[in-house]
């Protein structure tokens, strides 16, 4: 993935931000943040939202996204005026506002649930979770259902639904007891089992994410 704006380039998959061809040194987080707005730009993203996408398992304060905000002003040339490249949505949140040249970023964006050592890549469409064999999270697990939950894929956006499985299912310990849009680091509690939703503007991470199955 590859986004220009004014004088500056933001190479996704070799994690540069350059400009004039030059690079640019920002910090992981920092590179982070500034992909995850331009993926969701021009929306503004809420300060909830960004914690849990760039934070999934660490609490940390507003200070560090402030912070992480100053930074990537400066690498910017950002010095705010009357057309800002990031905007403060004040009390709520941020927001990319420049104007974007090249590929967008949702086109290339990748959903994927891990399951222990396993990584099941979520396409566009429907996906079905449980104990029938053909489900795309296949769960051949006593306390499963055969249907038990899917989530349907439209482009970044990912939306489980529970369909009357027996024993129920959780995200982030929370009952689902209606569709609910999934966020990157989000835990669902599938009866006995736990699995973690991610989603990347720059492809399938290749972190490894290993999660302990409950007891």
């Amino acid at each position: 993935m590859s986004i220009r704006f004014g004088l500056f380039e933001v190479d996704a998959d070799r994690r540069l931000l350059l400009k004039n061809s030059g690079e640019v040194h920002v910090t992981r987080k920092a590179f982070d943040l500034l992909v995850l707005l331009l993926a969701e730009a021009p929306r503004v993203v809420r300060k909830e939202e960004l914690h849990r996408r760039l934070w999934p398992d660490t609490f940390v304060s507003d200070a560090t996204l402030v912070g992480l905000i100053k930074e990537l002003r400066r690498a910017l040339d950002d010095h705010g005026g009357t057309a800002p490249r990031l905007r403060t949505a004040h009390g709520v949140g941020y927001a990319f506002a420049g104007e974007l040249r090249g590929q967008a970023a949702p086109a290339v964006a990748s959903c994927w649930i891990v399951l222990g050592s396993r990584r099941i890549v979520l396409e566009d469409g429907e996906h079905l979770i449980g104990r029938d064999p053909t489900a795309t999270v296949h769960l051949n697990v006593a306390g499963i259902s055969r249907r038990h939950a899917r989530i349907v894929v439209t482009g970044t956006r990912a939306v489980l639904e529970d369909l009357e499985s027996k024993n129920g299912t959780l995200v982030n310990d929370a009952a689902a007891t209606k569709p609910l849009v999934l966020h990157d680091g989000d835990r669902i509690q599938l009866g006995p089992v736990v699995v973690v939703y991610r989603v990347s503007a720059s492809g399938v991470s290749t972190e490894t994410i290993v999660v302990e199955p409950t007891q």
